[in-house]
């Protein structure tokens, strides 16, 4: 659910590069698109997915925390590291033995 809800506005709020869906969290790398501010994305990524998951889990309340954390990516070779930081996250949480065996990122799409 939370994937596709990312993939869902790719391309009209942002332009979504990578993404990793963790156990207890979610990286992605997204560039805004013209009158989308990373705060306004932010928060309907995540009103959605919480109110989508607690009909799911049969709960009420606080899904997600409050804050993000982002980051200003310098050049290119902060670009890659990122990326590479985010996909291979369920790796070294030993969650898989690669990338790409993980359904639930953007590696596991780039594999075909």
């Amino acid at each position: 659910m939370v994937q596709n809800a990312l993939l869902f506005h790719d391309q009209t709020k942002y332009r979504l590069t990578a993404w990793v869906i963790m156990p207890n969290h979610v990286h992605l790398l997204c560039t805004p698109s013209a009158g989308h501010d990373l705060a306004e994305i932010m928060h309907s990524l995540k009103s959605y997915t919480s109110n989508e998951a607690n009909k799911m889990l049969g709960r009420k309340g606080r899904f997600w925390q409050k804050e993000y954390f982002d980051r200003y990516l310098r050049n290119g070779r902060h670009f890659a590291k990122v990326l590479a930081y985010i996909e291979n996250n369920p790796v070294k949480a030993r969650l898989c033995e690669r990338a790409e065996d993980w359904p639930f990122s953007s590696a596991s799409f780039r594999k075909d």
